[in-house]
Parts: C-alpha cells; structure tokens; sequence
C-alpha cells in the first residue's frame, strides 16, 4: 500500500515537473521568435551580416525548442535523438551563415552601426530572460542542456554585435560586422558539435543501463 502510494505521488511530482518545463520552453520558444522578427528586420534594413546571423541562429533555436517540447517527458532515447537533430540543425545554420558572409563579403555594403547596438541590446536582454527562464528547470536531460547551450551562444553572438557596431561608427567600415559574422560562425558550429558529444554520450549511458 505504501510502495503504490509512494509511486503516485512520483507520478503526480513528475507531470507537475514535465508540465513546468514545457511552460519554460514555451515561454523561451515565445522570445526567440519576437527575436528572430526584429533581428531578421533590422539586420535586412541596416545591412548588417551580424544581425542576419543573429536572427537565422534565433530561428535555428526556435526549432531546438520545439524539438525539446517533443523530448519533454519521454526517455533518454528520445531525448538523445531531439539534441542530435538540434545538433546537426545547428551545424547547417553555422554553414549558411558562413556563405551569407562571404556573399555580403564580395558586395561590400556598409551596415548601420547605432541600429545594430539597440537591436543587439534588445536581444541580450531577452536572452537573459530565457536563460533565467532555463536555468529555473535545472539540467533535467540532455534536450534541456541543447536548450541552454544555444542560449549562452546567442548571449555571447549579440554582445558580440554591440562591440561590431561601434567599430562599424568609428572605421566607418563593414568590416568589423563581417568579423563579427566570422566569429558567429565558429559559435555556432562549436555549440553544434557540443550538442551532438552529449547526445552521444547520454545515448551510450542509455545503452549500458539497458
């Protein structure tokens, strides 16, 4: 009798659990998609490769997050499988980005360096947010760890963006995006890679616990 009333109060603090982490992803889905918006329009508008990429890897996120909702709940397995496909999603976007580079490399067009500052502003900020966001659900499996990798990455991308924005001003010069957008890449890529060792290595526990 107790061992059953034990096993249900497990249940019933497992659905509350899985229930506040597909709120948080929801919530954390929500953000980046009002990010992807306005990086994608202004860095259309202002010409700046930087913000292309910023909205391209928020995009890229949204998907990781969808994914993670799927994961939510379900096994090692299945949640091995969603960070090996936001793993690879990650590693194709890094490939786009780096061709958009080198096509803005070759026409050379000048971006808007105070737009590039704001929206960057905007966007850390609301990164903050969703890593706060992830940070309250813990590391509960590798789907929520994915999760919170292409967070700090996009942390790190859009401070990154500020920095190439006052150097756009002062060289009055594409250059310093064009780095920026370089540097992106090799985020982008290394959190990919990062991604696709832990889903591995949560898939090889998997199979010697089975």
């Amino acid at each position: 009798m107790s061992t059953d009333l034990n096993s249900k109060e497990n249940e019933i603090q497992l659905d509350a659990s899985n229930k506040a982490e597909r709120k948080t992803l929801k919530q954390v889905l929500g953000i980046n998609m009002f990010q992807v918006v306005m990086a994608g329009t202004v860095g259309f508008i202002a010409s700046s490769t930087g913000l292309l990429g910023a909205a391209l890897d928020n995009l890229a996120d949204s998907a990781v997050y969808i994914v993670s909702l799927y994961a939510v709940g379900k096994g090692v397995a299945a949640q091995s499988r969603a960070a090996t496909l936001s793993g690879v999603l990650l590693l194709v976007l890094g490939l786009v980005l780096l061709g958009e580079v080198i096509r803005r490399f070759i026409i050379e067009t000048e971006p808007i360096g105070w737009a590039m500052i704001i929206t960057a502003i905007a966007n850390a900020a609301s990164n903050l947010l969703a890593l706060r966001l992830l940070k309250s659900q813990g590391e509960r499996g590798v789907h929520m760890k994915a999760s919170m990798v292409f967070t700090s990455n996009d942390m790190l991308v859009n401070l990154g963006i500020v920095l190439s924005g006052v150097g756009v001003m002062l060289l009055n010069s594409p250059l310093p995006d064009l780095i920026i957008s370089l540097i992106t890449v090799g985020i982008v890529l290394k959190g990919g890679w990062e991604i696709l060792k832990e889903a591995r290595k949560a898939r090889r526990k998997a199979e010697s616990n089975s």
